[in-house]
């Protein structure tokens, strides 16, 4: 479980960013752009290999002094707001929670933005969204490829780790990996003997 106190405090020591974002939204906020903030962060969390994006109200953006937002008071209201911002986004994307923290006695709302789906821009209303900086933008064409040619699922076989040596191989694993590659290379014999497959190339 998070502890909302510590992630606060960690959000609030950093600049605005690409992934994070501070609003005031001291009594209200426009639903549609709080569903392009959405739309943004996630797509940015997404191209950072991140899994997720922060939007936070009662905050001033420049100084981060905490004036506190009365916005979506109680916590059905905060559930309603889960359901509402999904609607006109791509598959219905929604938070994944919102945190309510009192700091100064002042409340604070955390938004908790889930990464873009792998392959998958989110957009709002048709329309991607992405961040330049600290600014809210159309998502830029290079970044929609970027999401857009992603792999539904990464090969982490194929993945290359610099500064592993042969120390970090596990002995198991690698008698289990001979053993089968030995299995493959017999039945690929069997197979080849019996006419199955062709001869192979003494190439």
């Amino acid at each position: 479980m998070e502890n909302i106190k510590e992630l606060f405090d960690n959000l609030r020591s950093q600049c605005e960013n690409e992934v994070i974002e501070f609003k005031e939204a001291k009594r209200n906020f426009d639903k549609g752009d709080l569903r392009k903030y959405f739309s943004a962060l996630s797509n940015e969390a997404n191209l950072r290999g991140l899994d997720f994006g922060w939007l936070v109200f009662g905050v001033e953006d420049k100084t981060h002094a905490v004036v506190g937002t009365s916005f979506a008071l109680g916590k059905e209201n905060l559930e309603q707001l889960k359901n509402k911002v999904a609607q006109n986004l791509t598959e219905r994307i929604t938070f994944r929670d919102i945190h309510e923290v009192i700091e100064d006695g002042k409340r604070v709302l955390i938004f908790k933005i889930p990464a873009a789906p792998r392959g998958l821009p989110v957009a709002y209303n048709g329309q991607c969204y992405g961040r330049q900086g600290e600014s809210l933008v159309s998502l830029d064409p290079s970044k929609y490829d970027e999401i857009r040619n992603q792999r539904l699922y990464l090969d982490w076989s194929a993945g290359v780790i610099p500064e592993a040596t042969l120390e970090d191989l596990d002995e198991k694993a690698m008698e289990k990996a001979r053993d089968r590659f030995k299995r493959y290379i017999l039945i690929m014999q069997r197979m080849w003997t019996s006419g199955t497959i062709g001869h192979f190339s003494k190439e």
